[in-house]
């Protein structure tokens, strides 16, 4: 199982002091809160993408990527979106191959189509296209990382003609890919499809709605020939505040929920907390309502946590943090992992990818062989010809 934490970078009011951070103070925070998780044994560090106010993280998630795999040696680097909808393919594909090698190989990435409108038309697409956006501009991006003089022709880009993306991935393994949503079929579907992970941000919905969303992502990655349902790459994220006492962390994380700009004005406090995974109480409270995913969600890979929204300022963070590192983790960690069936795999990193790649046995897009997807392409074929000869 791996443990981190992501930030989604917003530039808050703090609602009990009325500050609110500069920019700088804002991105010195996010390094900090990075190094961190490094210092206490977290495996995961993730940062969003975003363009617009009242965010500040990287447009480009690499230039930060990079600063902290300088000033880190262990801790997985990933994103908690890069917009496929909005990024030119290209481009993705040579930042962060280029990222993984200053990384020695520490980095993967969620695909995401963001949840900001307006986004959209600042780089010339249109929202009403999103899901056709992230099919077409990943099947590229894959493309690009696993060949060499690629043609390409679609809807949405002007056409490549033995293109070749540089530096090419770190040992000629692409870094891994989670496709993240909350709410769109079509994206884990995408993700089955291509043997790569599901990552679903379980802060927003019940679990009823996550479990339906990662049930169906196993199902068809089952289909496509990649493995069992239960061995999908499954990722989860979530969003905790902790005090000694649970009426402590409510009282003190209470104004920052109802200020916040993801998720404040609207459900109570305690409403939000009873209908879906954001904790809010002691350590212990929030290890059992982790362990709790397991019911819905099954054995999965990674979760991530989010630690620094709303306005909470950066002592406040890392304070949650030491939490999470001395206290939580451990005891998640040993527990997942002990529950965790020895057929169930690891969450990918580069060195097991390095080796599967050499083993021959990285994943076929569409299923290989001797899937079911592809079994039902061959007897839908031989219906055809069949209806075909006694037509």
């Amino acid at each position: 199982m791996q443990l981190g934490v992501f930030t989604i970078g917003d530039v808050t009011q703090d609602p009990t002091t009325g500050r609110t951070p500069t920019e700088n103070e804002r991105i010195r925070a996010t390094v900090a809160i990075a190094r961190k998780a490094e210092e206490l044994g977290m495996d995961v560090f993730a940062t969003g993408q975003h363009h617009n106010p009242p965010f500040v993280a990287p447009a480009n998630p690499p230039v930060l990527m990079a600063a902290v795999a300088a000033q880190t040696e262990r801790i997985q680097l990933s994103t908690a979106t890069t917009l496929i909808t909005t990024t030119d393919p290209v481009r993705i594909a040579e930042d962060y191959a280029y990222v993984q090698h200053l990384a020695d190989g520490r980095v993967d990435l969620t695909m995401g189509r963001g949840n900001t409108g307006p986004v959209y038309p600042w780089f010339g697409k249109d929202i009403r296209q999103g899901i056709p956006l992230a099919v077409e501009n990943y099947q590229l991006l894959h493309r690009l990382w696993r060949e060499e003089d690629v043609n390409f022709s679609g809807r949405f880009r002007t056409p490549l003609q033995g293109f070749t993306a540089t530096p090419r991935p770190l040992d000629g393994v692409p870094p891994f890919v989670w496709h993240g949503s909350i709410r769109s079929p079509e994206i884990p579907e995408q993700a089955a499809f291509y043997g790569d992970g599901f990552f679903h941000n379980n802060i927003f919905w019940n679990t009823e709605h996550t479990g339906r969303m990662v049930d169906f992502y196993r199902q068809r990655y089952e289909y496509y020939g990649h493995g069992s349902a239960d061995q999908a790459i499954v990722g989860l994220g979530g969003q905790v505040f902790m005090a000694k006492n649970s009426q402590d962390a409510v009282r003190r994380f209470r104004p920052y929920f109802d200020n916040a700009p993801v998720y404040g004005h609207g459900p109570s406090l305690e409403e939000f907390t009873a209908q879906t995974p954001l904790t809010v109480g002691s350590p212990q409270q929030v290890i059992e309502r982790t362990l709790s995913f397991r019911e819905y969600a099954g054995d999965h890979q990674r979760q991530l946590f989010l630690v620094d929204h709303a306005g909470l300022p950066i002592k406040t963070v890392l304070e949650q943090m030491d939490m999470l590192g001395e206290e939580v983790f451990p005891v998640l960690r040993r527990e997942f992992d002990a529950a965790r069936p020895a057929h169930v795999p690891d969450a990918p990193t580069h060195t097991s990818l390095v080796a599967r790649h050499r083993a021959g046995q990285d994943p076929v897009p569409g299923g290989g062989p001797d899937s079911r997807a592809a079994k039902d392409r061959v007897a839908k074929a031989r219906v055809t010809a069949t209806q075909d000869a006694t037509a």
